[in-house]
């Protein structure tokens, strides 16, 4: 189990209510909340939507589709791990709101988004990003904010919470947790590995710092063989092909418009489900969206071309006192760097 809520009112069963919240997250442990905007803002429809929300998008095309507890691997369960991790580390009440908020605008199929819309960003994945603010504006979740004196503007600032956002290739509370969720889920590490990662970790000038090089190097090695394998492998192009095609074949004979993906997954499934067994296009696409058809990466003769957004991280440690990045140390890694922030090209040749 990734994740577990309990209320204090399922105890026992006869007790009123309790404004508190106990929350198991696999990567950081118990936690108790009672900070009544936070707990507000977890039951509001806008936090409610992610369980329904797929983290890496679609999961019969996950590199790994048949992993144990796929179903926790939600956008609830990142945004709650955000802010948990934000206030394991003690950032502000502010700068928590904003990690718990900070997916909310995410559509159904998460950035599969970016390969459905005309007007998406394959490179950068950035739909949801453009789209946070005004999307935060048309829920609850202003109204919560002004009920507990929260500045909304403020709170939607990323510049104001360095530590729970930051460009690539430092470290930040959304980099870490869902490396973290995924490196366990996957089974590329274990528990006692991951305790002993954020053990190591600490905050020092809103900067994410560990504690010695073996620690910022064995996050470096794994959050680097996570890009190349599962965010930005052949396995995520082929995924956000065959998702996009499918979608857009769907949104073309008006099956469904792009309003349906600010739902969530099922809900566009249900929706689309009828139109499958009597539309041969839709069907054969569905088909290749559910691995049912076998895809290669071919340059010389391919269906599409895909990009995927590449992730890699240059972590801060401490070196005899001093403050400094893993590439200062490990210098190969500056040639890593540069080819690992640049998007990875495939073309994607489906073999039906």
């Amino acid at each position: 189990m990734v994740a577990r809520i309990v209320r204090d009112d399922e105890v026992g069963g006869s007790s009123p209510p309790s404004p508190n919240m106990n929350y198991f997250d696999y990567n950081y442990g118990q936690f108790e909340i009672n900070e009544p905007v936070i707990l507000e803002l977890i039951e509001s429809p806008a936090l409610q939507r992610l369980k329904q929300i797929d983290q890496a998008g679609y999961q019969p095309l996950w590199h790994k589709p048949d992993v144990k507890n796929a179903d926790q691997y939600n956008r609830f369960v990142h945004s709650l791990g955000v802010y948990l991790l934000l206030k394991k580390y003690g950032a502000s009440i502010e700068e928590q709101i904003a990690g718990l908020i900070h997916d909310v605008s995410h559509s159904a199929f998460s950035h599969a988004i970016d390969y459905i819309l005309e007007h998406g960003s394959q490179k950068e994945q950035s739909h949801q990003d453009n789209s946070h603010e005004g999307y935060v504006k048309k829920t609850e979740i202003p109204q919560i904010l002004k009920k507990y004196g929260f500045d909304l503007e403020f709170i939607l600032n990323d510049k104001n919470f360095p530590l729970k956002e930051n460009n690539l290739p430092d470290l930040c509370a959304d980099r870490i947790d869902y490396f973290l969720k995924s490196a366990i889920l996957f089974e590329e590490m274990t528990t006692e590995e991951n305790n002993q990662l954020l053990n190591d970790l600490v905050v020092e000038d809103n900067n994410w710092v560990f504690k010695n090089f073996d620690s910022a190097k064995k996050f470096a090695d794994l959050f680097l063989k996570f890009n190349l394998e599962y965010w930005s492998g052949f396995s995520t192009a082929r995924m956000f092909a065959a998702v996009g095609n499918f979608f857009r074949e769907a949104i073309s004979k008006e099956y469904l418009n792009e309003k349906d993906f600010y739902q969530d997954d099922k809900f566009v499934l249900n929706k689309i489900t009828p139109f499958i067994a009597t539309d041969e296009k839709l069907n054969k696409l569905w088909l290749r969206m559910n691995g049912k058809v076998e895809a290669v990466n071919n340059p010389t003769d391919f269906d599409q071309e895909v990009w995927c957004k590449s992730r890699i991280i240059d972590p801060l440690f401490y070196d005899n006192g001093r403050i400094i990045r893993y590439s200062d140390k490990n210098t190969d890694w500056k040639q890593i760097l540069e080819k690992q922030l640049q998007p990875k090209q495939y073309f994607v040749k489906f073999i039906d």
